[in-house]
């Protein structure tokens, strides 16, 4: 005998059977608001991508002469330096700027009490992170290929090197921005609490001046951080070995530069865990 099923029965099974999408999929979503909010504020484009060039810019310009030993010129030295720089702009400047506003204007507060899960959240921020990341280090390779020389490189292990340098210092960088989000009281003081330590880290890392001439004290500093890593891992990348010569320990460190980096992405994560709060702390 055949059974007519009831009208609507039919919608209510199939909206049962629905499940709510899960923070893998609601961080996509996420992401893909993140990266077009981005993109819609041209001042903010501008300035990201157009900042770390103009400097390349300016110091492969100034300092442009051969460097003694190494089979390569200053100008060249520069373009990993600005490529690890500009990675940690994108990365932890960005979060640690953005997140700190979005708290002090209660954006988070409402996120936090909505039925969205937090990882969406933190999900969204990677994807915007990863493509703006990306996007930096290709336009300042462009910039280093086409204007100073700089060869890329002919083998798959280089690639291979460069592919989890920039996977590791990206993550260790973007946690770090997000751990220090937390230190600002509020949006006013954002951009000087998160961009003087990083600048001050440029300095002592390699990017503005060449390792050789930095005092050892500073190199010390600097070695506690990613910045420092990131910077030699990518001029182990894309210059010659020639160049090891101008490293503090005369070789590029591919092991520990992995070990430092997987240090501070786990060392990172447990910061955010640790300090990340949804509410202004001064209005509890």
């Amino acid at each position: 005998m055949t059974t007519t099923a009831a009208p609507g029965e039919g919608t209510l099974a199939r909206g049962a059977d629905a499940r709510p999408p899960g923070a893998w999929g609601l961080g996509l979503a996420r992401g893909a608001l993140e990266i077009k909010q981005f993109f819609r504020q041209r001042e903010q484009v501008v300035f990201t991508f157009a900042f770390p060039v103009v400097f390349l810019f300016l110091f492969a310009s100034i300092f442009h002469d051969a460097v003694q030993g190494t089979g390569i010129t200053a100008s060249q030295l520069y373009v990993p330096a600005m490529m690890a720089s500009g990675i940690m702009s994108t990365s932890f400047q960005s979060l640690g700027v953005s997140i700190a506003v979005e708290r002090d204007e209660k954006a988070l507060r409402r996120l936090r009490g909505t039925p969205m899960p937090p990882a969406a959240y933190f999900l969204g921020k990677i994807w915007l992170v990863l493509v703006t990341g990306i996007l930096e280090t290709a336009v300042l390779l462009l910039v280093g290929t086409t204007l100073y020389g700089v060869d890329l490189p002919t083998d798959a292990v280089r690639w291979f090197h460069f592919a989890w340098i920039f996977v590791l210092g990206l993550t260790g960088c973007a946690l770090l921005g997000i751990a220090i989000s937390s230190v600002p009281r509020s949006a006013k003081s954002a951009t000087s609490v998160v961009v003087l330590p990083f600048l001050v880290l440029q300095f002592v890392s390699g990017v503005y001046i060449s390792v050789s001439t930095i005092p050892h004290w500073m190199l010390d500093i600097g070695a506690l951080f990613p910045l420092k890593w990131l910077c030699q891992g990518l001029r182990g990348v894309f210059l010659p070995d020639s160049a090891r010569v101008l490293e503090q320990a005369g070789s590029w460190e591919f092991g520990r530069i992995a070990l430092v980096l997987a240090a501070w992405c786990a060392g990172g994560l447990v910061l955010c865990l640790l300090t990340f709060r949804w509410k202004d702390r001064r209005r509890g």
